[in-house]
C-alpha cells in the first residue's frame, strides 16, 4: 500500500508541476494582457516538434534553448502582427484569431513531421534511477522535470514582484498611458511577455515531449485541461496555477491507482443494480474511468461556489 501511495505521489507531482509549466506562460499573458491564448498549446507542441529536430543534430542540451527561443519568437510575431491589430475588436475576435492559428499550427506541423509518433526521447545522461524507495525507482528525467518546474515558479514570482522589470510589466497592464509617459515602450512590453509567456509553453513542450509523446495531437491533450487549471487557481494567478496544477495532478493520478469500482460501495450499502436507471449505469464503472472528468467536475463545484478562483480577484 505504502508503495502505491508514494508512486502516485510522485507520479501527480511530475505530471502536476508539468501542467503548470505549461499553464504558467497562459497565465503570465493574461495577467499581464488580459488574453485567453487558445493556441497556447499548440505553441506547447511546436516547442516538442523544435526540439525533436534540434536534438537530433546537436543534442537535447542545446533544444533545452534553443526550442524555446524560437517559440519565443513565433509568439512575439504572433502578438506583433496579428494580436495587436485585433485586440482593439475585443475578447471574441482574440479568441477566433488564436484558434485559427492553433490550427494553422497543427497543419504546418503535419506537413512537415506527418501525422505519426516521432522518437524524441530524453538524453541519455539522464537514463537512469534517481533514487529507489519501497522498491519505487524514480527516473532522473522526472527529477529534471520537477527541478525545472520549480525553478520556473521560483524564478517568475521573483522577477514579477521583486524586480523593477516586474512592477514595469504590471504599470503597463493598469496605467499603460502613464508608463509610456515616462519614456517606456509599452507595445514593445506587451509583445515581450506575449513571447516569454509562449517560450514557457515551449519548454514545456521540450520537457514533456520523452515522456508524454510527441505526435500532432498533443495539443488537443492537454489544452483544455490548461485552462481548467487557470480557472481553478483564479485568473492571472502564477500562485493558483501553481496549487491547481498540483491538486488536478494528484486527483487524475490517485484515481487511476486507486481504482475504486463503484459496485463494491453500492453492496455495502445494500444497493443492486435493477434493470435499468443510473445505479446500472454506475455499477460497472471504476473511479479510474471518471479519472479524465475528475477535473472538469471540480472546474463546475468551483465556478459554482468560487467564481474568481482559488486565488482570482475577479470572477470569470
Amino acid at each position: 500500500m505504502s508503495q502505491l501511495i508514494l508512486s502516485s505521489l510522485l507520479n501527480g507531482l511530475v505530471y502536476g508541476l508539468l501542467l503548470f509549466m505549461l499553464s504558467s506562460g497562459l497565465t503570465l499573458i493574461f495577467s499581464m494582457m488580459g488574453v485567453l491564448n487558445f493556441a497556447h498549446a499548440s505553441l506547447y507542441m511546436l516547442g516538442a516538434y523544435f526540439a525533436y529536430g534540434i536534438s537530433a543534430k546537436i543534442g537535447f542540451w542545446n533544444a533545452l534553448w534553443m526550442a524555446p527561443l524560437l517559440v519565443g519568437v513565433v509568439g512575439a510575431l504572433m502578438e506583433r502582427y496579428g494580436l495587436r491589430h485585433v485586440h482593439k475588436h475585443g475578447h471574441v475576435a482574440e479568441l477566433i484569431f488564436t484558434f485559427g492559428v492553433a490550427y494553422l499550427i497543427e497543419e504546418v506541423v503535419q506537413l512537415i513531421w506527418g501525422k505519426s509518433n516521432v522518437e524524441y526521447r530524453e538524453p541519455e545522461s539522464l537514463m537512469f534511477p534517481l533514487f529507489s524507495f519501497f522498491g519505487v525507482e524514480f527516473p532522473a528525467y522526472k527529477g529534471f522535470m520537477l527541478l525545472v518546474s520549480v525553478l520556473i515558479f521560483i524564478g517568475l514570482l521573483m522577477v514579477l514582484t521583486r524586480s523593477r522589470v516586474g512592477l514595469i510589466i504590471q504599470a503597463a497592464i493598469t496605467h499603460p498611458n502613464q508608463v509610456a509617459m515616462l519614456g517606456h515602450n509599452v507595445p514593445l512590453i506587451f509583445m515581450l511577455v506575449f513571447g516569454v509567456g509562449s517560450a514557457l509553453a515551449g519548454l514545456a513542450g521540450v520537457i514533456a515531449g520523452p515522456v508524454l509523446g510527441t505526435f500532432p495531437g498533443m495539443a488537443v491533450v492537454l489544452g483544455s485541461i490548461v485552462f481548467v487549471v487557470i480557472v481553478i487557481g483564479g485568473l492571472g494567478s502564477l500562485k493558483g496555477a501553481f496549487i491547481a496544477s498540483l491538486l488536478i495532478g494528484m486527483l487524475q493520478t490517485f484515481a487511476v491507482a486507486i481504482n475504486f469500482q463503484f459496485s463494491t460501495l453500492f453492496n455495502a450499502l445494500g444497493l443492486s443494480p435493477g434493470d435499468e436507471g443510473i445505479i446500472k449505469d454506475l455499477y460497472r464503472v471504476s473511479v479510474a474511468q471518471l479519472g479524465p472528468l475528475l477535473p472538469y467536475l471540480l472546474l463546475v463545484l468551483m465556478l459554482i461556489f468560487r467564481p474568481r478562483g482559488l486565488y482570482g480577484t475577479r470572477d470569470v
